[in-house]
């Protein structure tokens, strides 16, 4: 078994083992799926040409593309420019419990490895 394959296999445990976390996700023909994931969603980074911290939320998945494939949604997540059409829609908990919803700011997908990462942006209406 080559390198990327042996990755890809692993992914399993390394994305959706014992560190992920449950997620919602709806395509825009609304199918939707429950995936585990690698999820993120915070209040705080550091501006790394300055050190000062900037305060603003940055929220992101990561997802496994063989498991976004085989679930039955409909391609692989992206962010919808167009406001009239739906978005893809991603649900998760916060650590205590309360749900948010996001739609794709930006997909970045990684068909070496078959890492699908989205950086989300907050859903207002939710």
């Amino acid at each position: 078994m080559d390198l990327r394959t042996l990755a890809e296999n692993n992914l399993s445990f390394t994305l959706e083992g014992f560190f992920s976390w449950p997620v919602t996700v709806t395509d825009p023909d609304g199918n939707q799926a429950e995936l585990r994931c690698q999820t993120g969603d915070i209040g705080l980074s550091i501006d790394i040409n300055t050190g000062q911290p900037v305060s603003g939320r940055l929220a992101h998945v990561a997802l496994r593309i063989s498991s976004i494939e085989s679930s039955g949604l409909s391609g692989l997540p992206r962010g919808q420019a167009d406001k009239t059409k739906n978005p893809w829609k991603f649900v998760f908990d916060d650590i205590n419990g309360h749900p948010y919803t996001f739609t794709v700011k930006e997909a970045m997908p990684d068909r070496t490895l078959g890492i699908m990462t989205c950086i989300l942006e907050l859903l207002k209406n939710g």
